[in-house]
């Protein structure tokens, strides 16, 4: 999932300058997951905005509303009126959410009320871990289903820095090793031999490193052509 979490109510208010209609967009997915712009949320916000904009002089006409999805246009097409009768749209969604809206609605100005922080997972109540850097260039098979990238501080490939010590990451005491991870795992499933494997340069091209990435489905692009 993305794990975002909302920008201070002060950055809000600079991002939303003096327009006077501000329509607040929640998201009913991963945000929602992560209590971070869900439609409870987008209500706190909205009201908040309200309140504060009213006692700095400067009241402004805030209303809420949340999607199913900020990422697919169709979900948006249900907020078209909305969007079109406010001065700002401050989304709620992760920067995908906050471009799509952006992309859709070319006469909006919209603004960001979360930061996206990185894909990850719920390890406790409360508590959200990274796991996934996004490589394009998946090599969690050869190591038993931890990732480096994501999970080392240094994201290296072939194994531990000299400065793990018992474990932990000399970074950050807090921070597993990676790396004493992957070997542990691979040991309690007898699968160490895919340390010894020889591997490749990694294709940084699939990363964000080459540039803007897009995928193509060619068959799902003739089905759609076809209905």
């Amino acid at each position: 999932m993305i794990v975002a979490e909302q920008k201070s109510l002060d950055e809000m208010k600079t991002l939303i300058g003096e327009a006077k209609n501000v329509l607040v967009v929640g998201c009913g997915t991963c945000v929602t997951v992560c209590f971070a712009g869900g439609a409870r949320e987008a209500a706190i916000v909205a009201a908040s905005l309200r309140m504060a904009t009213q006692l700095d002089g400067n009241g402004k006409a805030v209303s809420d509303v949340t999607v199913q999805r900020q990422c697919e246009w169709e979900y948006l097409d249900e907020i078209a009126e909305q969007v079109r009768a406010a001065d700002v749209v401050l989304s709620l969604g992760c920067g995908i959410g906050v471009q799509a809206i952006a992309e859709h609605f070319p006469q909006a100005w919209v603004v960001p009320g979360l930061n996206t922080s990185f894909l990850g997972l719920p390890t406790e109540q409360g508590v959200w871990a990274e796991r996934c850097a996004a490589c394009g260039d998946c090599l969690l098979g050869r190591t038993g289903g931890i990732c480096p990238i994501a999970r080392c501080s240094k994201s290296l490939l072939n194994g531990p820095c000299g400065g793990s010590e018992d474990g932990h990451c000399e970074v950050n005491p807090d921070i597993p090793c990676a790396w004493q991870l992957i070997y542990d795992r691979l040991s309690s499933l007898g699968k160490l031999d895919l340390l010894l494997e020889i591997q490749p340069p990694k294709n940084w091209k699939a990363a964000r490193d080459g540039g803007p990435r897009k995928i193509v489905r060619e068959d799902l692009r003739l089905k759609a052509e076809e209905e």
